[in-house]
């Protein structure tokens, strides 16, 4: 297996960039303390993010070359078909009898049932066949008749055999980046499933911490001079905590998965690392704009049979007396646990290291494979990548 792995250790400013249902920050307890945590879906969402926002206005990938995450399927089809004097009402049914017959059931809002993750071609695919058998499917019946499941059986029951056939080429993954980093689950249509080629971690303080209150008053600026008192008043939670981030991901999946597409893989590899390295989950930043870059990357390419994770190096929580440093501190337990799994467990087969530390700190295990910046680091991964996979 052709893996590549990403660790980070970043120190974040005050901050609440994770809530939980309660609105404070998320939290974990690891090794017998309380640690911050980022979810590792809140920081799969920003990698996403920084695809579309970033990553497309830059020409790496186009909007066809990415996916969208919805329930609001239908409603996105009925505005690709709507014209050429058709009724949106008529087009609306049509779409559901569709999605119906495919067993992806809509519910009475008009949502579909699951919260579906489809890449741009593939939801353009499905407009083409709805437009190149409309008249046969305009026959169909709005099948507003019966409750949702048995609707979706006539659905799958009216749907010529033909279309159906047509459809199952359809959901193929659309070679979209992100749906194939992160994979796609449906329980009703297994068959449309995608495996994801990445895996990231919940991100962990590499230290115990305290949460703490930010109690905060605003002033009613048309307040008689009388009034003296806060037009509102309430607190926030918030910690301030250094994480280490892992995420690893399967080039030969991920070149799979893109349809062996060499060019597409290589591109979606470089811009996995570089998004993963620069994005933060986004929570309450507007309050606390903790924009703290990393202070320590590392991207090991290797082919190894399984992937290490160095959580562990933090296990016992470090502990820093005043006028120590604790990013120095975090790095250096990062870096002799690494040199730990190595001795114990063997260099990895094909290994390649790539790091990248802005602290001002001298590393030692890890000092040779220390590159000059992060443009210089994403270029050598690239080549490394490509090289990976036949290129």
């Amino acid at each position: 297996m052709n893996l590549l792995e990403i660790h980070i250790l970043q120190n974040v400013a005050p901050a609440c960039l994770n809530r939980d249902d309660t609105g404070s920050p998320k939290d974990a307890l690891f090794g017998g303390v309380r640690r911050a945590r980022l979810s590792s879906q809140s920081q799969k969402r920003a990698v996403r993010l920084f695809f579309r926002e970033i990553l497309v206005p830059r020409g790496l990938f186009s909007r066809e070359d990415l996916a969208l995450r919805t329930k609001r399927l239908v409603e996105e089809l009925v505005r690709r078909l709507t014209g050429l004097e058709r009724d949106s009402t008529q087009v609306e049914a049509v779409v559901k009898a569709v999605l119906g017959g495919a067993g992806l059931g809509v519910a009475e809002t008009g949502l579909t049932e699951y919260l579906l993750f489809l890449g741009e071609r593939e939801i353009s695919r499905l407009a083409t066949l709805i437009e190149e058998h409309w008249e046969t499917l305009k026959a169909l019946s709005p099948l507003e008749e019966g409750d949702r499941k048995s609707r979706k059986k006539t659905a799958k029951a009216q749907v010529p055999k033909e279309i159906k056939e047509a459809m199952q080429g359809i959901f193929d993954g659309g070679r979209a980046v992100d749906l194939a980093l992160f994979g796609r689950m449906l329980a009703d249509r297994p068959e449309w499933n995608v495996d994801a080629a990445s895996q990231v971690a919940h991100a962990i303080s590499t230290h115990k911490v305290d949460r703490e209150f930010d109690f905060y008053t605003a002033v009613d600026d048309l307040n008689p001079a009388e009034e003296t008192g806060a037009g509102m008043m309430g607190d926030v939670e918030f910690v301030s905590a250094c994480f280490y981030r892992y995420a690893d991901l399967n080039l030969d999946l991920l070149f799979e998965n893109l349809g062996q597409d060499r060019e597409l893989a290589v591109k979606a590899a470089r811009a996995f690392v570089e998004a993963f390295v620069k994005t933060l989950p986004s929570g309450k930043q507007n309050t606390f704009a903790a924009h703290n870059p990393p202070d320590f990357v590392a991207v090991r390419l290797s082919q190894a049979d399984t992937p290490r994770n160095l959580a562990n190096a933090f296990v016992p929580p470090v502990y820093v007396r005043p006028g120590e440093d604790l990013v120095a501190e975090s790095i250096k337990r990062l870096e002799a646990y690494w040199e730990r799994l190595d001795n114990a467990y063997g260099h990895p087969e094909g290994e390649k290291v790539f790091v990248l530390p802005v602290k001002d700190f001298e590393l030692d295990y890890l000092a040779p494979h220390v590159r000059g910046n992060l443009e210089a680091l994403l270029i050598q991964i690239e080549s490394a990548v490509k090289e990976c996979l036949g290129g």
